[in-house]
């Protein structure tokens, strides 16, 4: 077990990550004024997306618990870019409640993906079914190359 997250409050990701937007908060837990609180998180901004291929498809799985597909769009731009983005509402607060920890992000995510050659752009299909956003994108048939060699004699 490291010694990392006991020391800054019990968080599991990893600081050392250059791509991470996860960022430690000297001040988190300090009673200031609510100004603070109506910042929005940048955390979700780093929204885990699983790519694999498979013979047919490229599949693009990304968890977004609590998003409406109305709240996710899914593009293909300049030409084979692939760019999922959307955004999570912040919790309304009401005069009497009392927050005593906010670990669920909100704001807004965006992660794009330069699309191999043999993407079927035309032909994309994206699926949101209990939290998560299945995007399929269609792979072209490598038709086998056959050169034909002239017989001399």
């Amino acid at each position: 077990m490291s010694l990392i997250p006991s020391i800054f409050g019990g968080r599991r990701s990893n600081m050392f990550d250059p791509f991470s937007s996860d960022v430690w908060d000297p001040f988190e837990g300090f009673p200031f004024s609510n100004s603070l609180a109506n910042v929005p998180s940048s955390a979700f901004s780093n929204t885990r997306i699983d790519w694999k291929e498979t013979p047919e498809a490229h599949i693009f799985k990304a968890d977004l618990p609590g998003i409406k597909k109305e709240d996710v769009k899914v593009e293909v731009e300049e030409g084979r870019v692939l760019q999922i983005s959307g955004e999570r509402s912040k919790e309304q607060e009401e005069k009497n409640d009392k927050w005593h920890r906010i670990e669920r992000s909100s704001g807004k995510f965006e992660r794009r993906f330069r699309l191999p050659e043999n993407a079927k752009v035309e032909e994309v299909k994206a699926n949101m079914e209990n939290g998560v956003l299945t995007v399929t994108v269609p792979k072209m048939e490598k038709k086998p190359e056959v050169n034909s060699i002239d017989i001399s004699g």
